[in-house]
């Protein structure tokens, strides 16, 4: 069925976008893959062809339009590329947002050129050593001196924390008012104190800068807090919604393009005589597979369509990241086993999907947090 909730613009944007993988980011693949760092020009590159702060204000060098389908359409194509990007569903869904509604007018004018013109490289840091989905348990600190704030704490598993210019910081601000002691602030790159640790080796992404980053009497002016003092946390609930679409997103794009790769292959790779697709458990998978990514991608676009009238709440997000992700990883598993021996090879691209993907139902939130959230929406 074709998918109602893009329009003709969109269709354009994805070319674009197409365009911008096949330029840009393809022919760098190899290079950025062996130094495990995507290169900074590649920001740079993406803010010239209009693919970070579209959805920015006009006046600071945005394209002033807010409509997250073209952020889903940017997600879903570097999804399906499957190889070394920049960070961009960072820069668009998850922290440019934070920009786009808390900054003050002052701020707006001091960042929001620099980050659409992917000159300043955004990253938020929430998680930390001992606090990931339990935000509560945050121990940074900011304490007021004069017309500053002082931080100290340490935070762990922070996308961009490598190659970041401006670090969205959730610090406690007043440890005695719980949910109401939280505070954003915004920490650049120079300011005395603020350290990056080792760049994490993971699983899989290895390209992106995934790194710990320290805050030692950090001192931040007044004029680098973000958003209201104490209202940090309700500032986190507001935009994750978004980032957990995206990522949702991201999840089925990138396991419909393995499923395409494994169906391929079972047509051309024979056993006993036949093509190993033809062999009845086998197309049972495989049209297993292709109706559940299609049964995802429905609820995709309603969640998209929601996003655009208005109305899409925290539990629908919820529901789209705990199912579109734990439905990716299924697919990708029967991918990789439908590959036998080669689907272990790293040579092939579903064996680099299977380490990738296995963190989306871990970061936003893990499938667990997710059912939680939609449970407790249900009076239990």
């Amino acid at each position: 069925m074709r998918r109602q909730v893009f329009e003709e613009e969109h269709d354009a944007f994805r070319g674009t976008v197409r365009e911008f993988i096949e330029r840009e980011l393809a022919p760098n693949a190899e290079k950025w893959e062996a130094e495990r760092l995507v290169d900074r020009s590649a920001y740079v590159a993406a803010g010239k062809y209009g693919l970070i702060g579209f959805n920015m204000p006009e006046e600071y060098g945005g394209g002033g339009v807010e409509d997250f389908r073209f952020n889903a359409i940017i997600d879903e194509e570097i999804a399906r590329y499957g190889g070394p990007a920049p960070a961009l569903s960072l820069q668009n869904d998850v922290v440019g947002p934070y920009f786009s509604s808390l900054a003050s007018e002052e701020q707006k004018q001091r960042w929001m050129p620099g980050i659409v013109a992917g000159e300043l490289i955004l990253a938020v840091a929430m998680t930390e050593p001992g606090a990931g989905s339990d935000l509560a348990g945050i121990r940074t600190s900011a304490v007021r001196d004069g017309d500053d704030w002082i931080i100290n704490g340490a935070k762990t598993f922070i996308s961009s924390g490598i190659n970041c210019d401006l670090v969205v910081v959730v610090a406690r601000t007043d440890p005695d008012a719980g949910h109401k002691g939280f505070t954003l602030f915004v920490v650049e790159r120079d300011m005395a104190g603020f350290s990056r640790g080792r760049k994490l080796d993971k699983v899989g992404l290895h390209f992106q800068d995934t790194a710990e980053l320290n805050f030692d009497n950090v001192r931040v002016p007044s004029a680098n807090l973000l958003g209201k003092e104490g209202r940090g946390f309700y500032h986190l609930m507001h935009n994750l919604p978004s980032e957990r679409l995206g990522i949702a997103i991201t999840a089925i794009a990138g396991a419909r393009e393995s499923w395409r790769l494994t169906l391929q292959y079972a047509k051309d790779r024979k056993a006993f005589g036949q093509q190993i697709g033809s062999f009845q458990h086998n197309r049972f998978l495989l049209a297993e597979m292709d109706t559940e990514l299609d049964v995802s991608e429905r609820y995709i676009d309603r969640c998209l369509q929601g996003v655009v009238d208005g109305e899409l709440t925290a539990v629908e997000a919820a529901k789209a990241k705990w199912w579109c992700t734990e439905v990716a990883k299924k697919v990708v598993d029967g991918c990789v086993q439908l590959h036998g021996g080669y689907g272990y090879m790293m040579e092939y691209r579903v064996a680099r999907d299977y380490c990738d993907g296995r963190i989306q139902t871990i970061f936003g939130g893990t499938t667990e947090i997710m059912k939680d959230i939609i449970g407790r929406d249900l009076g239990l």
